[in-house]
């Protein structure tokens, strides 16, 4: 049902105002404002999935999206090149940071408003869905006095969340803490932050060759865009220094790929790499309605491939008025890879793809973002349907021993599957998974 204003008696500020905090009510992570031919479509971004909110018509398109420009701090006369704002306010009790994009299009700006909610970060690596093992490993890793750690994902994957987690539990009186951010997201109190400025030179580069002159214990820098970045960071943390970081990535196998794509020397970085945590985020059930089935054979087939369980049962979503389509919030999915040194040798001595994947993933107790969000499945946080259109099933299923495409092929055939690859047309309707064909390494584009 969308939502109506009355735009003749209602002041257009009230009606930014009031789409704001109801977005930020509903949990919502970002709106857009898209313009169409005949109105100004409203849509808010809920647990990753965009609802349509309103329609506002398109004699008051532009009255409201001048007055978004403004209190983000845009200039209201240029339509024709893409901004970035801001808002930091408080609205009916309501304390909102907010970061605010416009981009021309054939009908018009749209505007996307990220509505930045860090009160994740706040509560503590415990809350981040990480299990117990990958929880050790984490904390594990932020205890050592140098070396580079990466948390990677896709946009939108909770990579700064779970920076600024380990920030937080690191930011103690007696350590020096830097961060390089572009921009800077969330205000902590205790910890140099600079925001970078490229229009004025003021790069992550030339940041970083300045704070090591500032006697940092530990460095974080923002996102690791390009080759420059990445061979100062991995000089930085051979030095004395903690480096933390996120980089685009889809796992540990692959980021390790991306930063030798990025020229940074073999034994500069065997020698710095000390772990890399990669996630995704699925949605959560709701509590309140998930309730339980039967596994099919092709489910029951996959527990016991991937992790070697009989499971009968598994949790999918209902419906009720607390959630959205039997889901409610998002959790991460997580692959916690600690580099070991023969993990370091096999860097630096340059071996095959193949036997780095065996050393990543069979000769370690690294838990697959496939086998992660299979457990969470069994603990009824997620369903299924969710870490399969998350998670590249044949990709993953590679890390699996002795694993037959051509049964599951079949299996998936005969039982009606949630798929990753087609969209649901009903409900009530069974979706089945597309086995993706192999596909060369080489040739996957992450983005």
């Amino acid at each position: 049902m969308l939502r109506k204003f009355d735009y003749e008696k209602i002041p257009v500020v009230e009606i930014v105002n009031d789409i704001i905090v109801d977005s930020v009510k509903r949990n919502a992570s970002d709106i857009h404002f898209d313009p169409h031919e005949k109105f100004l479509l409203v849509r808010i971004r809920i647990d990753g999935e965009l609802v349509d909110y309103a329609e506002v018509p398109l004699v008051y398109q532009k009255n409201l999206i001048t007055r978004i420009k403004i209190i983000s701090g845009m200039n209201i006369t240029e339509s024709r090149l893409p901004q970035d704002g801001a808002i930091k306010t408080t609205l009916q009790k309501y304390n909102v940071d907010l970061r605010v994009s416009s981009l021309p299009t054939n009908r018009g700006e749209k505007i996307v408003i990220r509505i930045l909610d860090y009160s994740m970060s706040a509560q503590g690596l415990e809350k981040l869905g990480f299990s117990e093992g990958n929880l050790k490993k984490v904390k594990d890793m932020i205890k050592t006095p140098n070396g580079i750690i990466l948390v990677t994902g896709a946009t939108g994957s909770g990579k700064s969340t779970t920076v600024y987690s380990i920030l937080e539990r690191l930011n103690k009186e007696n350590i020096n803490l830097m961060t390089v951010e572009d921009p800077i997201e969330m205000d902590l109190e205790g910890i140099n932050q600079i925001q970078v400025n490229s229009e004025i030179g003021l790069t992550f580069a030339s940041v970083l060759r300045s704070i090591l002159r500032q006697d940092p214990n530990i460095i974080m820098i923002g996102e690791i865009r390009d080759t420059e970045t990445a061979q100062i960071a991995v000089r930085a943390s051979i030095t004395g220094h903690l480096v933390l970081s996120t980089l685009h990535t889809n796992n540990s196998l692959t980021t390790i790929e991306r930063l030798l794509d990025m020229d940074v020397e073999r034994y500069l970085l065997g020698s710095a790499l000390t772990g890399i945590i990669s996630q995704k985020l699925a949605r959560r059930l709701c509590p309140n309605c998930k309730k339980k089935r039967p596994t099919n054979d092709y489910e029951k087939d996959l527990f016991k491939k991937v992790l070697d369980k009989d499971i009968e049962e598994i949790y999918v979503p209902a419906v009720c008025p607390e959630c959205n389509g039997g889901y409610k919030g998002r959790i991460a999915l997580q692959e916690v890879l600690t580099i070991n040194e023969d993990i370091k040798d096999a860097i630096t001595n340059n071996v095959r793809k193949e036997e780095l994947r065996k050393l990543v993933y069979d000769k370690t107790d690294t838990v697959t973002l496939l086998q992660d969000g299979l457990n969470k499945v069994i603990e009824g946080v997620t369903s299924l349907e969710e870490v399969l259109k998350l998670i590249e099933l044949e990709d993953a299923m590679e890390d699996i021993e002795q694993y037959n495409i051509d049964n599951i092929n079949k299996a998936s055939q005969d039982n009606s599957i949630p798929t990753q690859n087609k969209e649901t047309t009903e409900e009530e309707n069974p979706i089945e998974i597309d086995i993706v064909p192999n596909v060369p390494q080489d040739e996957i584009l992450d983005f």
